[in-house]
């Protein structure tokens, strides 16, 4: 079949097989040229939750591709049919595994919900067997948190919980941008309740990555040398209102706090916890958030036009070789560099003054009249678009292709 993208209120309904796995293909690249395999104290066993996409998936590649690390990764994906592409996670885990296998390198991917128990002992289980494959010990050195869901049942009570992006205190009113037609549009929220405040914690907080390192622990499967980290955002003051003072933010504060507890509850027995507060980007989530779309196409055009704009792998990359495994932190959990909260700051260029006092003017200056001069906008359709498998340089959009495989 010909798939061309079907995009609805800035929401990709489909994805493209060969797209998809052409960029997969090109982060791989990417890791092999800028990690070295013998990098300080790079990691040997890996778990990935939010493998697929984003952040995980370039965090997955960076550690098997870019350190020859045996993998585990886990996701919850729509598989293909005949008749129906799957979602883009689907195809970027049949590329990750199919070059995996292609380069003797072990891993094992679990579709399914990671909040569950039964997911938990299959992603034990699972890291026993890729250490089995891979000829070491298995012990994970490295666990990477990026699950990303509007909904979580809780694994003890069965309830589920539903999150919301609604700011706190007081309605919310502000610009976003119709990514497809280029319309500057007005965008608003009402205040959360408390009872969405509890229910948006409870979904993106920071108890299920406790979870996670309770029942690693217990299973025996942590090396001394273990490192988790979960991925969290920032931004600037314009988008506070609505992230980091709404829901969300209550959420990652959250996560920080779990992650102070890791370190205290498990902290004699693995190199450390972090938070890594990570730059901007378009994903399947930031384009439905009112303001960041507005902000990142405008941000964008300034990290470009200086010459330090970077996407996933970029980010993780210099995350792995310049925070998680330069010589001075191997082993030594005290010597990452991190800010006054503890945090490692990998947004620190986008957050430098300058970007942030030249993106703060464009948004003030943008018009209908100057969107396109002020703003990449082309840049963020793109990116959009490409994170599904479609504007992706090279593929022939008019031919006919399997969906369900590449």
């Amino acid at each position: 079949m010909i798939i061309k993208p079907m995009v609805r209120s800035n929401i990709c309904l489909n994805s493209h097989p060969t797209g998809c796995a052409t960029v997969v293909m090109r982060q791989i690249e990417y890791a092999r040229k800028n990690l070295a395999a013998s990098g300080e104290g790079s990691p040997k066993l890996v778990l990935v939750l939010g493998c697929s996409t984003g952040y995980g998936l370039a965090s997955r590649i960076a550690a098997s591709f870019g350190y020859g690390a045996a993998t585990v990764g886990l996701s919850f994906e729509k598989a293909a049919s005949q008749t129906k592409p799957g979602t883009p996670g689907y195809y970027n885990n049949l590329t990750f595994d199919r070059e995996a296998a292609k380069q003797g390198l072990a891993s094992v991917t679990l579709n399914g919900d990671a909040y569950s128990n039964d997911m938990k002992a299959q992603a034990i289980e699972a890291l026993r067997k890729a250490a089995e494959q891979a000829g070491i010990p298995a012990k994970a050195d490295l666990i990477i948190y990026s699950l990303a869901s509007p909904v979580r049942t809780d694994p003890q009570s069965g309830i589920m919980y539903k999150s919301v992006i609604k700011p706190i205190g007081k309605s919310f009113s502000g610009n976003t941008v119709d990514m497809m037609n280029g319309n500057i549009i007005p965008a608003g929220a009402e205040p959360a309740t408390d009872e969405e405040i509890a229910q948006t914690i409870k979904v993106m907080g920071g108890e299920d990555w406790e979870l996670w390192m309770d029942a690693l622990a217990k299973a025996d499967v942590l090396s001394p040398q273990a490192r988790t980290v979960a991925y969290t955002y920032l931004g600037p003051e314009s988008s506070w209102a609505i992230y980091k003072n709404g829901t969300i933010g209550r959420a990652k504060e959250d996560l920080e706090r779990a992650c102070r507890d890791i370190n205290k509850k498990h902290g004699n027995k693995i190199a450390g916890a972090w938070v890594s507060v990570n730059k901007a980007l378009v994903t399947r989530a930031s384009v439905v958030i009112p303001v960041i779309p507005f902000y990142v196409s405008c941000l964008f055009k300034v990290m470009k036009e200086k010459g330090i704009h970077e996407g996933c792998i970029e980010q993780i990359v210099r995350l792995f070789r310049e925070r998680l495994y330069t010589a001075g932190a191997s082993g030594d959990p005290r010597k990452t560099l991190v800010d006054g909260e503890g945090r490692i700051r990998i947004d620190d260029w986008e957050m430098r003054e300058d970007v942030q006092k030249e993106t703060a003017a464009r948004m003030a200056g943008v018009t209908p009249e100057t969107l396109e001069s002020l703003t990449d906008l082309a840049g963020f359709k793109h990116d959009f678009l490409e994170a599904h498998g479609f504007d992706v340089e090279g593929i022939d959009y008019g031919a006919e292709v399997d969906p369900a495989g590449i």
